[in-house]
């Protein structure tokens, strides 16, 4: 595999990853009785059954003359190879498993289930035949001629892969190469200091890289499921980086890893000390009020808190930043396919019978929502062509997971369940009843169009949820890549619209597309609402907040 090869697998793996949703996955039990339903189905339906069969054995025919016109989709980067086509054996082989997926497909869509049961049967079809597909087997052409290439080396070194994987990595293929990172050393580098500790959290102040600052600081809060430094990763990538750049005092709160005993932290605990660091920051900066930025979970997290403060009447809050964040739950995508009222019990069962929801276990779960990319991209790589796993600095962050408390994983999934942020009062905080509509802050909101876990048409929901007025930003991206989105990428795009209107769909019809990132953007609507400038602060923390470890602290750390 060339470089260019796995820039690719890297940035498929990136765009599609799934460990930032903290709500739930199918359970085992679940995938069973969707595989029973579909073969109960068989035998309900024998004519129908039959009619695909025979549909299937006519196709099958084509394939062996040489006359079927099947194609693989032009983004499916499986069969790229040439030989796939051009060789006449590969192309009947790559042929029958196309009219054998579709026929499958085509079976399961005609029947006469409901329209939930198709979908959960479609998924179990696409398990299977993804598995089952000619490019995850040694006969893949790519794996042919390493084998012959290498002397038969890439076979003992991705035997070596598969037998490492088993024994340290739960046996999943390994998504990235983790000796070639290491927090501190060439991830989460940007300068700065822990200047308060919790609990809960870190406060993390980073250095000033300018000689004048804005007044108002900006505080950066990160979903609960992973760790904060996907706000600092390499220094081109680094958002912290770009902030303290960009003249604004920068804050960021890392999240401690809890374990079973703190198995009864919920929301309100982490509200509380949130407001402990938006005072903290208050404190250092002399400032009457900050700027705050909620990312995914982190985002709900942030909301919930300016409820509370709305509800308290404290104005501690200037204007704020939502970036893939779902506020208003009716989402439909893969993961609420499984998402019914037993699978949510059994998951808040399971969760406060361990004490904690592991962040290793949901990114496995949700790996099988899309196998292709997150799974058998990196079979291949990894045992057939006998490659060391990338090297890649954002599957590195997407690996080192963190866990859940169990009671806040039980409250996300009520949320998910109840979708209490769209209705004034339905959910409580610190003892307060949250109503959106009450922050008046102005707040730019970011969503990512190929984004499978927060799709955009949901993120942009919350335009209409608070009070305040919005500038909402549509970046050409996955979840992950939304946020990560420096200047100097010449892909980049994002799309803008003044107009609110109350359809996702008619806000993109009457949007602007711009070149290049999202950032510049963003910086000035934030500078403009950052206050005066000021000389930058030669000292981190003040008196009564002494700057204590250099960034990135010790909670990143904890296992």
């Amino acid at each position: 595999m060339d470089q260019k090869d796995k820039s690719e697998l890297s940035r498929q793996a990136s765009e599609y990853t799934l460990s930032l949703n903290p709500v739930v996955g199918p359970r085992g039990r679940d995938l069973l009785s969707s595989a029973r339903m579909v073969l109960l189905q068989a035998m309900k339906q024998p004519r129908h059954s039959a009619k695909h069969t025979l549909a299937f054995g006519m196709e099958l025919k084509n394939v062996l003359l040489g006359r079927s016109e099947l194609q693989p989709d032009d983004r499916d980067k499986r069969f790229t190879d040439p030989t796939w086509q051009q060789n006449p054996l590969f192309r009947r082989y790559l042929q029958t498993y196309l009219a054998w997926r579709k026929e499958l497909d085509d079976w399961i869509s005609d029947s006469n289930l409901s329209e939930q049961d198709v979908s959960r049967g479609q998924f179990i079809i696409g398990l299977v035949t993804d598995a089952l597909a000619p490019s995850n087997t040694p006969a893949n052409p790519a794996a042919l001629k390493r084998f012959y290439e290498t002397g038969g080396k890439s076979l003992l070194d991705g035997l070596s892969q598969l037998v490492k994987d088993l024994i340290d990595n739960g046996g999943m293929p390994s998504q990235v190469n983790k000796a070639a990172f290491e927090v501190g050393r060439n991830l989460a580098t940007t300068p700065g200091a822990v200047v308060f500790r919790n609990e809960v959290l870190e406060l993390i102040q980073y250095r000033p890289s300018t000689e004048q600052v804005h007044e108002r600081p900006l505080l950066v809060v990160p979903p609960q499921i992973n760790k904060f430094y996907s706000f600092d990763l390499s220094p081109e990538k680094s958002m912290a980086r770009f902030l303290v750049g960009s003249s604004l005092q920068t804050f960021v709160v890392s999240w401690r890893n809890p374990g079973k005993e703190q198995r009864e932290w919920g929301l309100s605990t982490y509200i509380e000390a949130l407001k402990e660091a938006v005072d903290a920051v208050l404190a250092i900066t002399g400032s009457t009020d900050l700027n705050m930025l909620g990312a995914c979970s982190g985002g709900g997290t942030m909301s919930s808190l300016l409820g509370h403060y709305a509800a308290q009447g404290e104005k501690k809050v200037n204007a704020f930043s939502l970036l893939v964040s779902v506020l208003d739950t009716r989402v439909d995508t893969q993961v609420s396919l499984f998402a019914d009222e037993k699978t949510l019990e059994a998951a808040k069962r399971h969760s406060y019978q361990a004490g904690v929801l592991e962040g290793r276990d949901l990114a496995k779960v949700f790996a099988w929502m899309r196998p292709n990319d997150l799974i058998w991209n990196y079979w291949i790589n990894n045992y057939l062509l006998g490659n060391e796993p990338p090297e890649f600095d954002v599957l590195y962050w997407n690996n080192d997971t963190t866990n859940l408390p169990a009671a806040l994983h039980g409250e996300f999934l009520d949320m998910y369940r109840n979708n209490p942020l769209t209705r004034p009062g339905a959910l409580e905080v610190c003892g307060t009843p949250i109503d959106l509509q009450q922050v008046t802050s102005d707040f730019y909101c970011v969503a990512g169009t190929t984004d499978h876990i927060t799709p955009w048409e949901a993120c942009y929901r919350s335009v209409h949820l608070f009070g305040g007025q919005c500038e909402f930003v549509l970046s050409n991206s996955g979840h992950i890549q939304s946020i990560l989105n420096p200047p100097g990428n010449p892909k980049a795009r994002f799309m803008t619209n003044s107009e609110r209107p109350a359809e996702a769909n008619d806000w993109l019809e009457g949007s602007t597309k711009h070149s290049g990132s999202w950032w510049p953007h963003w910086q000035a609507w934030l500078q403009a609402r950052a206050g005066k400038l000021k000389k930058a602060p030669t000292k981190l923390g003040n008196r009564a907040y002494s700057a204590g470890e250099a960034a990135p602290g010790t909670y990143v750390h904890l296992r």
